[in-house]
């Protein structure tokens, strides 16, 4: 059997603020996948520390000045949290977000498209923040993490949707 995948994905504030929240959530069903939970909210410090720290190890790997700013920048308005599910869709998703800096991912993908700022230009600007619209789990493993810490087992909607090109 194929190799059924969930995935962590969040829209993130810049996201909101710019009222594109449909136009990357069809990118997302148009491909095939399909959304098993969703939700709007507004995430407080700890829990955003417990996602990025806690499970993606972001200050430990970029330093806690990045970690703090992130925390800060997802707290500046409510996100829009995923479960997307569908083959291999860990790597698939990400393969769509593009690469972490805007700048660099490559046009067609959700940040090649919809974002353009640069490590350079945060690093030398006071006070800007890096938005990349999208969050999306890096691999398996910190994807089953981060669905149970943004998600509640009873949040997750397991089922086969109307023309689906695959089966649970």
């Amino acid at each position: 059997m194929a190799n059924i995948q969930q995935t962590l994905v969040v829209l993130k504030p810049d996201t909101i603020g710019r009222s594109i929240i449909g136009e990357i959530i069809g990118r997302f069903e148009r491909a095939g996948l399909h959304i098993v939970a969703m939700k709007m909210t507004k995430p407080d410090a700890q829990f955003l520390r417990d996602h990025y720290e806690g499970i993606g190890k972001l200050g430990t790997r970029k330093g806690e000045t990045i970690l703090n700013n992130v925390v800060d920048m997802m707290m500046a308005m409510p996100v829009v949290a995923m479960v997307i599910e569908g083959v291999e869709a860990v790597e698939y998703v990400r393969k769509m977000v593009g690469t972490t800096e805007p700048k660099s991912a490559a046009p067609g993908t959700i940040r090649g498209d919809y974002a353009h700022i640069s490590y350079g230009y945060v690093d030398n600007v006071d006070d800007a923040d890096f938005y990349n619209i999208i969050h999306a789990s890096a691999d398996a493993e910190e994807a089953a993490q981060e669905v149970k810490h943004w998600f509640a087992e009873t949040e997750i909607h397991n089922h086969t949707p109307i023309h689906c090109v695959f089966t649970r």
